[in-house]
């Protein structure tokens, strides 16, 4: 049979399984519940590193170092902050109006080549633990590592005492099947991590969708800031597991009168400025000739990215970057890039550098992310009150402050990017997104409380008023 028809009759059963196995676990306690997820979070971290590694090995993507601390991230992070939380049952009682959790049904989990196996364990745990079954659709480039891993929450569920056919997993993945899933009737949510165009999809595809937009998030150095710890921020996030992570810096912006300490500081701390010649080369090998990025940098480190545009640049290179002076869809450096690669930009003032992140955000990556480095109370107001982002970090590195790992939002490998970057949501999303929540009223007034009371047009009249009265209309009687 083809191979397309078999992705999408293995969608259909695994849906059906799924729906069928989310109707008995939608009637679990909430201690119940929190069992399993237990279970399976203690279960899975026992593999981060056999699923790093596999990960890795599939991709050619990142570091497998960086992806057990993903999985690490995912496996025990996500489920200290979920473990305590209320998602099912009655939820709150407060000013006479009961709040209950319902699950909202089946999850189609799509999860990205960057991050396979820490997505597939977040998704699912995070699915879960809000009652609700999920189906996985794996990128194809990373079927193996994250087959493997829903297998491996498969098993981990069903023995803590889940429902067989909870959580499934396309062993087929083509874009129809996916395509399939996102259109079925009986997806509750679609929950998009990945390229641009796939989660337009999830968004078309007729059923509730929360998806992530590109990251273009540029970090802003103020002269009041740490320059030294800046950059080691900016540099310890952009090659982190080489740049994978959509949160991660990608470009660097500073005050002209900081400017030679930041170079110095960068230079001192492994980055390598191009010069002129080399930035064109690698220019055109970060995009494609459809505009949209070249896959053969993603994840890749500089020495490997500079050897396939044909420069040569210093052993021990940690990060490459390029100075420049514009913004636009053709300047790859003003756009997001999963690698090692910065743009760098001078700008007199903060004033000028806050105009310049927006520029850079509005040319790709709005709603998403953006990174502060400042001692400055007055700057972090000034940026939070106009910046187009749902996530403004402050001196922590981007690609660990934006997913929660070290700051304090909550731990998650989606982010949405609220309307202004075309989500549903600004969240870090968490198993509260993924219920609906019933609420019971009782009634506290009644119609007329509510009614306006009429005004009486009638003047009352005291006893000696009303006698006056009569014997005037008496007098202009006997007079007529």
């Amino acid at each position: 049979m083809d191979k397309d028809l078999l992705s999408i009759q293995q969608v259909r059963d695994l849906v059906k399984k799924s729906k069928e196995a989310q109707k008995i676990y939608s009637e679990f306690s909430q201690e119940k519940i929190d069992k399993i997820v237990y279970e399976v979070s203690m279960e899975i971290r026992k593999y981060n590193e056999k699923l790093a590694k596999m990960a890795a090995e599939e991709t050619g993507f990142g570091k497998w170092e960086d992806k057990v601390i993903k999985n690490k991230f995912a496996s025990e992070g996500v489920y200290e902050y979920i473990k305590n939380m209320k998602t099912v049952g009655i939820l709150k009682e407060e000013n006479k109006v009961m709040e209950v959790g319902v699950p909202v049904g089946v999850i189609a989990g799509l999860i990205p080549s960057t991050n396979p196996t820490s997505t597939t364990i977040y998704k699912t745990l995070i699915s879960l633990k809000s009652g609700n079954g999920i189906v996985v659709s794996p990128h194809p480039n990373a079927k193996k590592s994250i087959i493997e891993t829903a297998k491996l929450l498969q098993e981990a569920a069903t023995k803590a005492g889940a429902p067989e056919g909870l959580i499934g997993v396309i062993e087929i993945p083509s874009m129809e099947g996916t395509t399939a899933l996102m259109k079925h009737k009986d997806i509750a949510l679609i929950l998009a991590t990945g390229g641009e165009a796939m989660v337009k999809a999830a968004y078309s595809s007729g059923n509730p969708a929360i998806g992530v937009g590109p990251g273009n998030g540029p970090a802003f150095i103020e002269r009041s800031a740490d320059i030294k710890l800046a950059v080691k921020r900016i540099l310890d996030s952009k090659t982190f597991d080489n740049g994978v992570i959509c949160a991660s810096e990608q470009s660097i912006i500073v005050e002209e009168i900081i400017k030679n300490d930041v170079v110095r500081e960068l230079k001192n701390q492994g980055g390598y400025f191009l010069t002129r010649e080399e930035s064109g080369k690698l220019g055109k090998f970060i995009l494609r000739a459809n505009g949209t990025m070249n896959p053969q940098i993603v994840g890749k480190s500089p020495q490997v990215i500079a050897d396939l545009a044909g420069i040569t640049i210093p052993t021990g290179t940690r990060v490459l970057i390029s100075e420049e002076n514009t913004v636009s869809k053709t300047n790859p450096y003003s756009r997001e890039k999963l690698a090692p690669i910065l743009g760098f930009y001078v700008e007199k003032d903060w004033e000028s550098a806050c105009e310049r992140s927006m520029e850079i955000l509005y040319n790709e990556g709005k709603g998403h992310t953006l990174v502060l480095h400042t001692r400055n109370k007055d700057v972090i107001k000034a940026f939070a009150l106009k910046k187009p982002v749902s996530r403004l970090l402050v001196n922590t590195p981007g690609a660990l402050g934006g997913i929660g790992g070290s700051t304090n939002l909550a731990p998650a490998l989606t982010l949405g990017c609220g309307a202004v970057g075309g989500s549903s949501t600004s969240d870090n999303i968490t198993p509260m997104n993924l219920i609906n929540i019933r609420r019971v009223a009782c009634g506290v007034k009644e119609i007329e409380d509510i009614r306006p009371v009429k005004k009486s047009t009638s003047v009352e009249l005291n006893g000696v008023e009303i006698e006056a009265l009569i014997k005037k209309v008496l007098g202009e009687i006997l007079k007529g």
